[in-house]
């Protein structure tokens, strides 16, 4: 996978911004990293078009150690082996699986079965962990921070469909019935495939990048 190098340089610059301003202790060298900061921003949004104030306002909000973030996806299939999706309000209702940002104070496990029920309703058991995947190694669209998705594979328990603020439809699709409009930022076709490979082969080793 081949990154743009705007992306690639601007994030780099930002964490090292944000790291730099975590442990410095000279003014100087928090103006320097705040400069930084500041040329990260311009760089991203000049190579996606993005309001410059609000991606400087993005990265002044990051504090600490820069890593990458953390997304948790749920894979949850029915009696018939057919997969959840949901459509998310914040993506043009585009379709995706459950899921979202980790919270903190919670496992990776609680972190998904909390997304779920918010987000379809339904109460779920984790039953593996399928894969880790690199956001930009998969192909995703660019975004602003490196970020790593664990997505899990879960079977049904209870609960009824419900949607949220989050969500305007729930659904279950065999294989052959994926949706074409997918939120590409948060899942793709050949991600959600790979779920049904893990539910059909249970001794399927953990993918990662």
């Amino acid at each position: 996978m081949t990154f743009p190098k705007w992306l690639v340089w601007a994030r780099d610059l930002q964490a090292l911004a944000q790291s730099g301003l975590t442990y410095a202790e000279s003014p100087f060298d928090r103006e320097r990293y705040e400069s930084i900061r500041q040329i990260a921003a311009e760089m991203m949004a000049a190579g996606s078009a993005a309001d410059m104030e609000r991606v400087l306002d993005l990265f002044t909000r990051q504090d600490g150690y820069a890593t990458p973030k953390i997304v948790v996806r749920a894979a949850v299939f029915d009696e018939r082996q057919r997969i959840l999706l949901v459509r998310e309000v914040l993506d043009h209702d585009r379709w995706t699986l459950p899921g979202g940002w980790a919270d903190v104070n919670l496992s990776p496990v609680e972190n998904t079965v909390k997304e779920v029920r918010e987000e379809s309703g339904y109460d779920v058991r984790v039953t593996r962990l399928a894969a880790v995947w690199d956001r930009d190694r998969q192909g995703h669209p660019p975004a602003p921070f490196s970020c790593y998705t664990l997505y899990f594979i879960c079977e049904l328990t209870g609960g009824q469909a419900q949607t949220s603020v989050e969500t305007s439809e729930i659904g279950w699709f065999g294989p052959d019935e994926i949706p074409a409009d997918l939120s590409l930022g948060r899942v793709l076709p050949q991600q959600i495939a790979r779920m049904f490979d893990h539910v059909r082969n249970p001794g399927l080793p953990t993918d990662f990048d």
